[in-house]
């Protein structure tokens, strides 16, 4: 089985996006896990992965309300295959207008 974890920056003020939530979702879309990202933007979640269609969800509209920072994104969706038994790092650089995500190691 596989695992899965996170780091999201901030690339607009170029730090780590501490404090934000983080849902790990299955294929139905029901929760796996939910956590807050560490003082570095990170999260590994502890829940075993089988393949196929999973998603993070994460808060970034409360997040980026908390701040007095608008954003056009309430929240950010990260739709991602699991294929084979390994680890995927699901990395997100993050601003209140835009995003852009990659497989990490």
């Amino acid at each position: 089985m596989s695992t899965c974890s996170t780091h999201v920056l901030d690339a607009a003020l170029g730090r780590p996006a501490a404090g934000l939530d983080v849902e790990l979702t299955d294929a139905a879309g029901h929760a796996v896990a939910t956590a807050v990202t560490d003082a570095d933007g990170r999260v590994r979640f502890d829940a075993v992965l089988p393949p196929g269609p999973h998603r993070l969800v994460l808060g970034t509209g409360e997040w980026f309300a908390d701040q007095d920072r608008a954003t056009l994104y309430p929240e950010v969706s990260v739709a991602f295959a699991v294929a084979a038994d390994e680890h995927y790092h699901v990395a997100v650089l993050l601003s209140p207008f835009s995003y852009t995500t990659y497989r990490g190691s």
